[in-house]
């Protein structure tokens, strides 16, 4: 994934976004063992450059497989990595979002529409998937008929959940309850996995959070096996459904850990002591970030993660990043302060925030 590397460490920032966007978007389709043209390759350089728009990059590529010269010479679902790809980079670069089961359904018909006749259809049948991480075993997925019964409860209960004062290893916790939890809903036929991902990083977006997605870009066959692992149980073998590897994801995505993802270390094995991890177990984590933020809330996370691109950043544009009020703004970093974990030098006018290093960690 170094297509974009050029744009994404020394690019513009706008060329950067969409940078991201791009190798998030082609990343995700190894999920399905998708794998992109080069014709695609280019045509994302166009966008990253500033020579066409968006839509015009979904135009080119809607026009290279009008021919039938083409459709001969490639692989069919290299049309369908293409076109996919093109349409995650445009949801990506939207700052628009809501939070809700329509947005989610949404999402997937606006990515899979020609090419699934069920593009944004919740399934009317059952489905069953044989996984290699669970040794051709499948997931208990939702039953048809209460597809969106369920997806309605559990936006209902993340919704009405408050992250206030939660500190960032409970919010992750939670996070990733929630993100494997509507996945192993799978409301649709196809695309399930790709469509949650896209959610997901919009919704973490609304915490003020400026994802870099490389987690989802390097590692989304990981991203998926780790949801089928928060899913699986056969008690009889020793196996429990754990969200130990869904949320070391979610950590480095977050937190910019370096937490090893191998897919490897996911692959089920029988055991009789095998223990139970869950949404709801207290474990103990190795901080490997760059900060001590093992006290901050999703918030507190959000400034910080702000301050490091931008240090000399007022509290109005603090604000304006986070979605927060300034007075907001100024409770946080008087905390973060108070904690140790940012420092303001040169004084109010011409200063600037240092985010300190933790020693321990470092």
């Amino acid at each position: 994934m170094n297509d974009f590397e050029e744009y994404i460490r020394q690019g513009e920032p706008q060329k950067k976004e969409k940078g991201y966007a791009w190798q998030t978007a082609i990343g995700l389709q190894a999920v399905d063992d998708l794998k992109p043209s080069e014709y695609l390759i280019q045509t994302a350089r166009q966008h990253i450059e500033g020579d066409i728009t968006i839509e015009e990059a979904k135009q080119l590529i809607d026009s290279y497989y009008q021919s039938k010269t083409v459709r001969a010479n490639i692989e069919d679902r290299t049309e369908e990595a293409d076109k996919v790809s093109a349409r995650i980079a445009e949801i990506l670069s939207e700052k628009t979002f809501t939070f809700s089961p329509v947005e989610y359904i949404t999402i997937h018909r606006r990515l899979f529409q020609g090419i699934y006749k069920f593009a944004g259809k919740v399934r009317d049948y059952n489905i069953t998937k044989k996984e290699w991480v669970l040794k051709g075993e499948t997931v208990l997925y939702a039953s048809a008929d209460s597809i969106r019964e369920t997806l309605d409860f559990d936006f209902m209960q993340e919704k009405n959940f408050s992250y206030k004062d939660l500190n960032i290893n409970d919010a992750i916790i939670h996070i990733a309850k929630f993100i494997s939890g509507i996945w192993q809903i799978h409301a649709f036929g196809e695309g399930n996995t790709r469509t949650t991902a896209v959610f997901a990083i919009k919704y973490l977006r609304t915490f003020g959070f400026d994802i870099s997605n490389e987690a989802f870009a390097n590692h989304s066959w990981y991203f998926r096996n780790a949801l089928v692992r928060a899913n699986y149980n056969n008690l009889s073998k020793g196996i429990y459904a754990t969200t130990e590897y869904i949320e070391a994801f979610f950590r480095n995505l977050i937190l910019s850990e370096h937490n090893e993802l191998k897919n490897r270390v996911m692959l089920v094995q029988e055991s009789s002591v095998q223990g139970v991890q869950s949404a709801n177990t207290t474990k103990e984590i190795s901080p490997k970030c760059n900060i001590c933020t093992l006290n901050c809330t999703l918030e507190e996370m959000a400034v910080l993660n702000f301050l490091r691109e931008q240090p000399k950043a007022t509290q109005k544009e603090i604000a304006a990043h986070i979605g927060k009020s300034e007075r907001t703004v100024k409770t946080i970093t008087v905390n973060l302060t108070e904690k140790g974990i940012i420092e303001r030098k040169n004084g109010k006018r011409n200063g600037f925030w240092e985010v300190k290093t933790n020693n321990l960690n470092s």
